[in-house]
């Protein structure tokens, strides 16, 4: 026999916590315990492991849902659930874990739907608020916007309560640039822009639930105001004098969209404050040979006191975030990178004229800090923007959400650009920290890189950029989410080109799907007078078939899953959707007007309209207007809900494919002016 007796004295640290092993037993075993106020460490494995509590109390945390833990409670994780063991009593939690390797049930628990489903969690998915210093161009669009759409309205026909969220950014510096060149103030350009970009959103059939536009907002001021005055309370966002850069003519001090120059990470061009090109932050005072956008003049460089964070000292808390949920490699990297740094030291407010003054300004000893003048830095203030919008959207739905005591069970998801990617995986984990001590927000991070035009960035002073409102009409909507969805930027840069767009129109929907559902109605309409036939006798290629949409099906699914969402692989399937059934149609050719056949071809063409309803449901998240009247000729109500099995269509339901017109050739517009 084995006896293992709990031993305090043989604990070593792992998973935040104390931890020991115990052999024999044929599988993995130990004792663990966690201290008053602490938690283990958030993580998930391949192997099944339960707990079982034997002195303490406190809680589980599973995936984001919290159970009680006290003495007598077994919990059993399956493989890749997040799970955290905090203690919320005052005296040792103690548990014994056993954990083992079961390959099946790995694999199994990884294409589980429940595993991934969020249950009754409000999920609030954020798409980058965009600057209003102009409309939206396609390589906006392709990305946060069109990757949290998609996102939304395939949790929503899962059942999940999910909201997509975005605004207008409208204190940045960028607007005030615009503003001067129209010749206006900045906050009629961030009025004017942000109506022109909800406009252009709407065009792309993407209505965000929640649009904020931070100027306006009712108490955004005060909301964001004291979310600043939190994070000085903490006592590590404080006062600090060091080197900026000022206009050697005007005397402007320098930053974001007035200076440039050599990024010194990566040596690449940069504009103020951040590198596009490998995403870290950059001081303005460290580019190498920087140029003012104000005059010609070298600009000079002098002290200047502002709020400033020392970055640098939360590695392990962003790193203990980043464990918790959905975060690409290529984010945990450039964390990596920037706290391999030996100091980091963030300014968060800046001189300017345009946006929010903290409320602590010239709060020093002598009635002064140096601080007079200055605002909230925009990128810390969208921080707390996100937080104001969920207790907005909370306040028109009747639900009490508010940004000043934000909730565990809220599941946030942000799509954002690489060039982001500093600002919302590892400083803002940082202030929510610092402002809300007590919450560890459950966030997902979806990173796209740079959507090029014909090989180059697109860039409105060059007059290189195809605009929305340009090529979006109700008759193209669906062909253009469709060609971003395929092309977009998930892993690395990709490109539009006009030439492809219009090949993919023309080739892909035109001459391959809207060709086989014509082609479908017209055959049917022929042999079956318009209506749907009843499936007859079953050979074997027809039950293949059958397994092969029911493998598409968890294709597509598994591409917009939580957990491995991709609009690339998503279109592709689609697009496999159509190419089976085309091949399957013609494989089946031979014997369709055969009447010793008859029966077999009823179950051949039934198994085509099971196809076709398999993508008009699958089809809605990626270009749902197409998934909308794709049912409706096949007689069906508009898809509601996600399958989860391939259905045949009923018997005797009116069939108009052949009458109804999907797309329509493309035209891509010439580049110019909005």
């Amino acid at each position: 026999m084995i006896i293992s007796r709990y031993d305090e004295s043989v604990l070593q640290e792992a998973f935040g916590i104390g931890m020991s092993g115990v052999e024999g037993l044929g599988v993995g075993a130990g004792w663990g315990r966690v201290a008053p106020g602490r938690s283990s460490a958030a993580h998930q494995h391949d192997e099944t492991e339960f707990f079982v509590i034997v002195a303490g109390r406190g809680e589980f945390t599973v995936d984001g849902r919290r159970h009680p833990a006290e003495p007598g409670v077994l919990a059993l994780f399956e493989p890749f659930e997040t799970h955290v063991l905090t203690n919320t009593g005052s005296t040792d939690l103690i548990f014994l874990t056993q954990y083992w390797r079961d390959a099946r049930r790995a694999v199994a628990s990884s294409g589980d739907r429940r595993r991934t489903a969020f249950g009754d969690r409000p999920v609030f998915v954020f798409s980058t608020p965009p600057t209003p210093n102009g409309d939206l161009h396609l390589g906006h669009l392709s990305g946060p916007y069109l990757g949290a759409d998609a996102y939304v309205r395939f949790q929503r026909m899962n059942g999940t309560d999910a909201w997509h969220l975005t605004g207008s950014d409208d204190y940045q510096s960028y607007v005030v640039g615009a503003a001067r060149a129209r010749g206006e103030s900045p906050a009629e350009t961030a009025a004017h822009y942000s109506a022109e970009i909800r406009r252009t959103l709407a065009l792309m059939d993407i209505v965000p639930d929640q649009f904020t536009v931070t100027d306006t907002a009712p108490g955004y001021r005060d909301g964001l105001r004291d979310f600043f005055s939190r994070l000085v309370a903490s006592g590590r966002v404080s006062v600090s004098e060091r080197d900026a850069l000022f206009d050697a003519v005007t005397g402007d001090y320098l930053y974001e969209v007035d200076v440039s120059g050599g990024c010194p990470g990566c040596g690449a061009g940069t504009g103020g404050n951040i590198c596009e090109e490998c995403g870290e932050p950059n001081t303005v005072a460290d580019l190498t040979a920087p140029r003012s956008a104000l005059s010609d003049a070298e600009p000079l460089r002098r002290p200047q006191a502002r709020w400033s964070l020392p970055l640098h000292d939360f590695g392990p808390e962003v790193a203990e975030h980043h464990r918790a949920g959905r975060v690409p490699a290529r984010l945990r990297e450039l964390a990596a990178r920037l706290f391999a740094r030996p100091s980091l030291d963030v300014p968060v407010s800046h001189p300017a004229d345009w946006g929010v003054p903290p409320a602590e300004n010239g709060t020093g000893a002598d009635g002064t800090d140096g601080t007079d003048g200055q605002v909230v830095w925009v990128w810390p203030e969208m921080s707390y923007g996100f937080l104001h919008g969920i207790e907005a959207l909370g306040d028109r739905i009747g639900r009490e959400w508010r940004a000043a005591a934000p909730d565990a069970d809220w599941k946030i998801v942000h799509f954002f650009g690489y060039d982001n990617s500093f600002y919302h995986a590892v400083l803002y984990p940082v202030l929510y920290r610092l402002a809300h001590p007590g919450w560890r927000p459950d966030i997902d991070y979806h990173v796209n890189e740079f959507y090029l035009l014909e090989g180059a960035k697109f860039s409105t002073s060059r007059r290189h950029a195809i605009w929305g409102k340009e090529i979006l009409t109700p008759e193209s909507v669906d062909a253009v989410r469709y060609f971003l969805s395929l092309t977009r930027p998930e892993e690395e840069r990709t490109d539009f080109r006009r030439a492809a767009f219009e090949q993919t129109v023309d080739s892909t929907l035109i001459g391959g799907w809207q060709r086989w559902l014509g082609g479908l109605g017209e055959r049917i309409a022929k042999e079956y007078g318009g209506s749907a036939p009843d499936a007859g006798t079953w050979t074997p290629e027809h039950s293949a078939f059958l397994a092969r949409l029911g493998a598409r099906l968890a294709a597509v699914t598994g591409a917009l899953r939580s957990d491995g969402f991709s609009l690339n692989r998503a279109a592709a399937e689609l697009d496999g959707i159509v190419e089976d059934t085309r091949r399957f149609s013609r494989q089946e050719s031979p014997t369709a007007h055969d009447e010793a056949w008859r029966s077999e071809s009823r179950t051949a063409i039934a198994l085509e309209l099971a196809a076709a309803r398999l993508l008009a449901h699958t089809a809605v998240p990626v270009m749902p207007r197409f998934g909308a009247k794709l049912a409706a000729a096949l007689g069906l109500p508009e898809p509601a809900d996600w399958p989860t099995t391939v259905e045949l269509v009923p018997p005797g339901a009116e069939i108009r494919l052949a009458d109804t017109v999907f797309f329509h050739p493309a035209t891509a517009p010439g580049e110019g002016d909005r």
